[in-house]
């Protein structure tokens, strides 16, 4: 799972969640849990994760606080 910082979509917040497992990905954003693309998972996989994201949205949002655009661009380890 890949959790980008909070961005500004239109006039709106936003966060995104990648999930990745080798050929297959889904792109999610939060705060309403809207499945962006999916290349890969089932529907049911879908669901799952999307369950998932609603159950942990607390826990998504401080990491969401940590990631530094700048430092992801220049390369820098997170965490």
């Amino acid at each position: 799972m890949s959790v980008s910082s909070m961005t500004r979509n239109k006039d709106n917040k936003a966060i995104y969640i990648l999930f990745s497992d080798g050929k297959k990905s889904a792109e999610f954003s939060i705060p309403e849990t809207k499945l962006l693309n999916n290349k890969g998972f089932t529907d049911e996989e879908i669901e799952q994760l999307s369950d998932y994201i609603n159950n942990e949205k607390e826990y998504i949002y401080s990491i969401a606080k940590k990631v530094s655009p700048l430092k992801g661009f220049m390369g820098e380890k997170q965490g």
